[in-house]
């Protein structure tokens, strides 16, 4: 094997950050069924003690899995897991359906179908609330951008707000379900290359901006175009 294509084997090394730990402790705890829907999370102050952290790293981590869905903060009754977004931890559809990467077009197919939908109901049903959260996640994933990062997770959570705006408790739970399973992909397939993730960041604004302005039929093609890259190349993979 050339050194060149040995190389492509290697992945960057990252180094886990207290609130990444956190994170994993948590959904460890979820997958492995020790942890269930309502059920509440010790105080801040106690986790950070068992923990050995401060009380910043476990709001921090906390924040983090509220914003994907599968923790929520409800007044006077503290941190419980979420119903919604547990499927958000695993790749549901890779673990079922025994998926591969030859079927990522499959995936792009379904994810194209459900957005260009999802897009559009936002258009329609989209709150302030909404668009305060899709603001939040384009900052966010603007910021990876801007330190030349690819920003994947960033990227698709921005989708996943607009699956929220949507109103339609159906698409958001299809794209929770396949969401990991497209992370893995982008990232094993190098998908956001050559600074595509710079074009796309755009893209996002375009669609948000005609999410905010109602224009549903707008938002949809914006949704369509900006998947159109990602559809295609998918399909030269088909032919390798």
């Amino acid at each position: 094997m050339a050194s060149s294509d040995l190389l492509n084997n290697f992945q960057e090394i990252t180094i886990e950050t207290p609130v990444d730990k956190i994170i994993r402790q948590i959904r460890e705890l979820i997958t492995s069924g020790q942890l269930k829907p309502g059920d509440r999370l010790p105080p801040e102050r106690k986790l950070a003690e068992k923990l050995g952290v401060g009380r910043t790293n476990v709001r921090d981590a906390i924040k983090k899995l509220e914003f994907y869905g599968i923790l929520r903060t409800l007044p006077q009754s503290g941190t419980i897991v979420a119903g919604m977004g547990i499927t958000a931890l695993e790749g549901l559809i890779s673990d079922v359906l025994k998926i591969e990467n030859s079927d990522f077009g499959s995936l792009i197919e379904t994810r194209a179908l459900l957005e260009t939908a999802s897009a559009k109901l936002a258009a329609e049903r989209r709150t302030e609330e909404d668009i305060e959260n899709m603001k939040k996640a384009l900052v966010a994933y603007e910021d990876q951008v801007n330190h030349g990062k690819q920003g994947v997770e960033e990227d698709l959570m921005f989708h996943l707000k607009i699956a929220e705006a949507s109103k339609n408790n159906v698409l958001k739970s299809l794209m929770l379900i396949i969401i990991p399973d497209i992370i893995n992909n982008f990232i094993q397939l190098d998908v956001c290359k050559d600074g595509r993730f710079y074009t796309a960041l755009d893209e996002h604004k375009v669609i948000l901006d005609h999410i905010i302005a109602q224009d549903s039929e707008a938002a949809a093609k914006a949704m369509q175009d900006h998947l159109q890259d990602t559809i295609d190349y998918s399909k030269t993979l088909k032919k390798t």
